[in-house]
């Protein structure tokens, strides 16, 4: 295990953002990732802000399967290859439901052992994303990595990941972070560390 990914992995059990890099889908964009169980509404705000692309609820089939949330489009056809659930709301304890406050609240209730699909509603400002159930190996993405980096990490197997654009509106790419990982000391974590050979 590289010391890189060890820091990582420490940083997510501390309930720290990581950012992550080298999905093999995407073209080389690059994600906020935070243990789902940590991600509260400061952590929502950051990513909000920093990230400024689609925050999402990343989990496992078995996950998903319990709460009643199944992929958009399961079928083959006009597939974009984007594994999103329906976007979801809590029930209870929200108010328009697009604050960092609710959408941490969402996320919260998401991954609640005892909540079921009865505590949320749909449409929601909470994004699911169903990870493939063969993880970084069947799909080397950052959904994947995510919750395998979570799991390593002891911290659940559910993350908020989020991707990062530039202030221009592009694609950010490592390079161009440099300032804001250094301002909030923040550890990088590559999907190539979590695959074999």
């Amino acid at each position: 295990m590289s010391g890189r990914l060890d820091q990582a992995l420490a940083a997510l059990a501390a309930g720290k953002v990581i950012v992550l890099t080298g999905d093999r889908l995407r073209g080389g964009d690059i994600d906020f990732a935070v243990a789902a169980r940590h991600a509260d509404a400061d952590t929502v705000n950051f990513m909000a802000t920093h990230g400024r692309g689609l925050i999402c609820l990343a989990l496992t089939p078995a996950h998903a399967m319990r709460l009643g949330i199944s992929l958009i489009n399961p079928g083959s056809d006009r597939q974009s290859g984007r594994p999103h659930g329906r976007s979801i709301e809590a029930t209870t304890g929200v108010s328009t439901g697009i604050s960092a406050a609710d959408r941490a609240r969402t996320v919260a209730v998401a991954i609640d052992p005892a909540s079921s699909g009865d505590d949320l509603v749909s449409p929601g400002h909470v994004f699911p994303l169903i990870a493939a159930a063969g993880g970084v190996a069947e799909r080397p993405a950052a959904l994947e990595a995510a919750i395998e980096l979570c799991r390593r990490a002891g911290a659940g197997d559910a993350a908020v990941i989020c991707s990062i654009m530039r202030e221009d509106g592009e694609m950010a790419r490592i390079e161009d972070l440099a300032e804001l990982i250094a301002a909030h000391g923040l550890c990088v974590a590559d999907l190539g560390d979590l695959l074999p050979g």
